[in-house]
């Protein structure tokens, strides 16, 4: 069984750096590929980036690229999302999502954690 459990969220101000993390298990991380998104009060939810964690590469929405970056524990199976300057438009839950094989901006995905909190004050 697939299981993503999402942490470190919370209330940061803005310009401020934010990780969150993703723990995973019960998918190989050879042929998964784990994703960020996010979803603001009354509107769709996001893709934020992933990362195709045996080949390493990942890839961004064009909203935060140079401001998040993704990585990839194999050995921990862990999946991190770090967020720098952060900006109050950034508010949202954020969840991490997971799908066997490769991904990229446009997959679906499979497996999702419950989401944490990002609020960013002005």
């Amino acid at each position: 069984q697939v299981q993503l459990v999402e942490s470190g969220g919370g209330l940061v101000q803005t310009g401020d750096s934010l990780r969150l993390s993703c723990a995973i298990s019960g998918l190989t991380f050879g042929s998964s590929a784990v994703a960020w998104f996010r979803q603001a009060p009354g509107k769709e939810r996001e893709f934020v980036g992933g990362i195709n964690r045996g080949v390493g590469n990942t890839y961004y929405a064009d909203s935060v690229k140079g401001r998040f970056t993704i990585s990839s524990d194999n050995s921990k199976s862990i999946v991190d999302l770090q967020m720098n300057s952060l900006k109050p438009e950034d508010t949202a839950t954020y969840y991490c999502a997971a799908r066997r094989g490769i991904g990229t901006t446009y997959s679906n995905y499979d497996y999702w954690g419950q989401g944490t909190q990002v609020t960013v004050s002005s």
